[in-house]
């Protein structure tokens, strides 16, 4: 079993920045990739941004060049900077882990107002 735990979610102004945490304990041996979802009212869960255990990351479209993906494997701590934040990314925010199967955490929080 994984468990991940988020923070870092908040308001902020458009234009703005956060930076989102994700912490991984249990069987972490078995992770081969970490990512961010996002799900806004109304919407499907779609992809952030992924970071596969090699460190290739991967990101979606909509947040290229915004966003950063990265990790610190000393603290099994998968983080997500956000830059330029825009209303549209107004969302609940996802970690998740591949491994044996998928593990998600509970979710943070993020309002951009415009």
């Amino acid at each position: 079993q994984v468990q991940l735990v988020e923070s870092g979610g908040g308001l902020v102004q458009a234009g703005g920045s956060l930076r989102l945490s994700c912490v991984a304990s249990g069987s972490i041996f078995t992770i081969n990739a970490m990512g961010w979802y996002r799900q806004a009212p109304g919407k499907q869960r779609e992809l952030v941004a992924r970071i596969t255990k090699a460190g290739f990351t991967a990101y979606a479209d909509f947040v290229k060049g915004r966003f950063t993906i990265s990790r610190d494997g000393a603290k099994n701590t998968v983080y997500l900077q956000m830059n330029s934040l825009k209303p549209e990314d107004t969302a609940v925010y996802y970690c998740n882990a591949v491994g044996l199967r998928q593990y998600w955490g509970q979710g943070t929080q993020v309002t951009v107002s415009s």
